[in-house]
């Protein structure tokens, strides 16, 4: 499940990618419509065209880079699940990773010092405390 939404975290934007190769396109048939009007005569316009064509197509690019970077930084971490495992009789707790089929209230094997039933009394995820910054 993680390698999934790993996976879709990482993509860029399928509308994003789109605009973005209509754009390069675009800008593939400026620069052959400056060759063309180079060719017929008209330097002016050829010049235009030239320019928009290389300005588009860097842009497009950078845009394309930009986001790939982008999406490759935003991985999400999926946080940690723990549960709390209680002895009913002398209070014992133990902490463990949650497992698939815990809940709170299910009875677990025997305590390690009086041999009575455990329990999961919680199940939580680990927050971790972000750096705090000072502005000065």
């Amino acid at each position: 499940m993680s390698e999934n939404s790993s996976a879709a975290t990482t993509r860029i934007s399928t509308y994003l990618t789109i605009i973005v190769l209509i754009v390069l396109g675009l800008s593939v048939v400026a620069l052959i419509l400056s060759v063309n009007a180079f060719i017929v005569g008209n330097e002016v316009v050829a010049g235009y065209l030239l320019i928009i064509g290389f300005i588009a197509m860097g842009l497009s690019v950078y845009v394309l880079f930009q986001s790939r970077k982008r999406a490759a930084s935003m991985k999400i971490e999926a946080p940690k699940v723990m549960s709390t495992v209680e002895c009913k009789k002398c209070g014992f707790k133990s902490l463990r990773e949650f497992q698939r089929g815990d809940y709170i209230f299910k009875e677990l094997d025997a305590c390690q010092k009086c041999e009575d039933k455990m329990m999961i009394t919680a199940i939580y995820k680990e927050v971790k405390e972000k750096e705090k910054t000072f502005a000065f």
